[in-house]
C-alpha cells in the first residue's frame, strides 16, 4: 500500500538560524525528504539566514554535511541531492542590526506572489526582534506566514507578552506556533481511530474508560540543553506543551469538522476544564523528580548535579502528575502524566485502559482477566495495539491469555514513515493550522502550569532522587497505586 503525495504549489522557506542545530538535525532532512516524495513544485527556493558570513555555496556545502551526517546512507540521492542543493541560498543577517536585511528582501522580492515562510528556529528572546525586522523592511505580503518554535514564554505573563510582541506585526492566521509531537503519524492517527471508526467513539467516556496514561521517557540527559533546561525544568518544557496537547487530542469532543478552528476550539475546552492543582493538592497529585547517577544502556552516566559540572540545582528532571477533566465525558477519569530524562528507555505512549468486564463466566483455572487496552506508541516504532483476552490456543481447557493486536506502521504500509517535522513544515505552506497552537491554547496551558509552579514554591516541594536508567523516584509509582493503578512500561 502507498501513499498519495500532492504536490503544494512553490514556496519560499526562510530560516532564521539557518546554521544551528535545528536546521541540521531537523529542518534540512525535513525538507529534502519532502522534495524526493515530489512534493515540491518549481520553482521552490529554502533561504537560510543567520549572523554568520557565509555564501550561497557555503551554505550548500554546510546543508550536504548536515544531511550526511543525520540521513542513512540509503536516503541520499546523489541527483536528488545536486537538486536540492541548487534551491539552496543563503543570507547573513542579524536580528538586532539593519545590516543584510535588504540583501534579504531584494531575494525574496523576485518572487513577491509566491508563499513565503519565515521559520523562527532561534531563541524566544529574539521572535520580537525577527519580526519587527521582517515588518520594518517590507517582507510581508499577503501569502505570508511565520513559524515560531517553543517554549512560547515561562510562565503567562512571559507567554502573553510574547503573543503580544508577534501579534503586532502579524495576524494571528499567519501565525503557526510548532509542537513537532502533533506532527507525529500516531497523534494523527488517534483522530483517525476515534473518528472513522463506529468502534471506539461509543466506548470514549468516564462509562467505559478507567484511566488514561500519558507518559514521554527520555534516556538521554541534558547533553547540549544544561543551560535552558535548568531555567525550565520537565514541567516548562515538556507538560505545558508536548503532554497537554496530547491530553487534549485524547479528550476533546468530537469537532464539527477537521477545519483547523473546530478542532482547536474543541482543544481549547479541554485546558479550560482541567481541575486546578494548588497549595491545597498539589504534595497528592504531582511528583518532582530529579536523577543521580546511574547506567543507561552505553554504560555509567553522570547525576544531573554532575552533568552542570557540580551546580546547585532544584529544577526537576521528572515529573509526574494526575489530572483530571471536569465535564460529562470524562468524571471521575484519572489522566496520569509522566515525563522525564534518564529513565529506562525513550518512549512515548498514549495508554487508553477500558474498565473490567463486570462479572466474569469463567472459573479460577481460566486464569486473571485482564482489562482492555489500547496502546499509542509515538516513538520509538509507531504504531498501535489493542489488548484484548482470548483463548489459548489448545485442547488444554479454557485458557485466557492477554494479547494484542498489533499494527506498526512500518510494517502495515509499504511506505517510509515521515519525521514530524516534514508534515509540519508543508502544512505551513498548505496554510492548515490544524496541528498548531492557537494563542488562546498556549495562554490556557500556562493558566492551568502555572498554579502548580506557584505552589511547589508555597510548599516546598522538593524533587525526590531516582537513579538514573530506571522509571523514577518511587514517589510517582505510589502516585498511581495508591489508586489501584499501575503505570505501563511498554511492551
Amino acid at each position: 500500500m502507498s501513499s498519495q503525495i500532492i504536490p503544494v504549489e512553490p514556496f519560499d522557506y526562510v530560516v532564521f538560524g539557518g546554521t544551528g542545530d535545528l536546521a541540521e538535525r531537523k529542518l534540512l532532512p525535513a525538507l529534502y525528504h519532502r522534495q524526493m516524495a515530489g512534493q515540491f513544485s518549481e520553482p521552490t527556493r529554502i533561504i537560510g539566514a543567520s549572523r554568520t558570513e557565509m555564501t550561497h555555496d557555503e551554505y550548500r556545502k554546510f546543508a550536504t554535511d548536515a544531511l550526511k551526517e543525520h540521513l542513512k546512507p540509503s536516503e541520499l540521492d546523489k541527483e536528488g541531492l545536486e537538486k536540492f542543493c541548487a534551491r539552496l541560498f543563503y543570507v547573513a543577517v542579524d536580528a538586532k542590526a539593519d545590516k543584510g536585511w535588504d540583501k534579504l528582501k531584494a531575494l525574496l522580492d523576485e518572487a513577491k506572489e509566491r508563499v513565503r515562510a519565515f521559520y523562527l528556529a532561534v531563541g524566544p528572546a529574539l521572535f520580537g526582534d525577527f519580526s519587527e525586522k521582517i515588518r520594518d523592511h517590507k517582507l510581508i505580503t499577503k501569502q505570508t506566514r511565520i513559524v515560531v518554535e517553543k517554549p512560547i514564554g515561562r510562565d503567562l505573563e512571559s507567554a502573553l507578552q510574547l503573543n503580544d510582541t508577534i501579534g503586532k506585526v502579524f495576524k494571528e492566521e499567519q501565525i503557526f506556533r510548532i509542537d513537532h509531537y502533533l506532527g507525529k503519524e500516531t497523534v494523527q492517527n488517534l483522530m483517525a481511530l476515534r473518528f472513522a471508526n463506529a468502534l471506539y467513539e461509543p466506548l470514549w467516556n468516564a462509562e467505559h474508560i478507567d484511566h488514561v496514561q500519558l507518559t514521554v521517557a527520555e534516556s538521554v540527559g541534558l547533553e547540549s540543553r544544561a543551560g535552558y533546561y535548568d531555567k525550565a525544568g520537565a514541567l516548562r518544557d515538556m507538560v505545558q506543551n508536548h503532554m497537554l496537547q496530547l491530553l487534549c487530542l485524547v479528550a476533546m469532543e468530537p469537532p464539527s469538522s477537521m477545519d483547523p478552528e473546530a478542532v482547536r476550539d474543541e482543544k481549547l475546552k479541554v485546558l479550560r476544564s482541567l481541575k486546578p492543582i494548588t497549595a491545597a493538592n498539589v504534595e497528592k497529585t504531582t511528583v518532582r523528580g530529579q536523577y543521580k547517577a546511574g547506567a543507561s544502556a552505553n554504560g555509567p552516566v553522570k547525576g544531573y548535579l554532575e552533568e552542570l559540572e557540580g551546580g546547585v540545582s532544584d529544577t526537576e528532571t521528572f515529573v509526574a502528575l494526575k489530572a483530571e477533566i471536569g465535564n460529562w465525558r470524562w468524571a471521575g477519569v484519572p489522566f496520569y502524566l509522566r515525563t522525564g530524562k534518564r529513565l529506562v528507555t525513550r518512549m512515548s505512549e498514549i495508554v487508553i485502559t477500558f474498565k473490567p468486564v463486570p462479572h466474569s463466566i469463567f472459573d479460577e483455572a481460566a486464569g486473571r482477566i485482564s482489562a482492555n487496552q489500547l496502546v499509542i506508541r509515538l516513538q520509538p516504532d509507531e504504531g498501535v495495539k489493542q489488548w484484548l483476552m482470548i483463548k489459548d490456543p489448545g485442547p488444554g481447557g479454557m485458557r485466557l491469555r492477554h494479547v494484542p493486536l498489533d499494527m506498526t506502521f512500518a510494517q502495515a504500509f509499504e511506505v517510509r514513515n515521515p519525521d514530524a517535522y516534514e508534515r509540519l513544515l508543508l502544512d505551513v505552506i498548505r496554510n492548515n493550522q490544524t496541528l498548531f497552537m492557537r494563542r488562546d491554547e498556549v495562554e490556557a496551558a500556562w493558566r492551568w502550569v502555572d498554579p502548580i509552579l506557584k505552589a511547589w514554591d508555597e510548599t516546598g516541594q522538593k524533587c525526590q532522587s531516582y537513579t538514573a536508567g530506571t522509571w523514577g523516584p518511587s514517589q510517582a509509582i505510589a502516585l498511581i497505586e495508591r489508586d489501584g493503578r499501575t503505570w505501563h512500561e511498554g511492551e
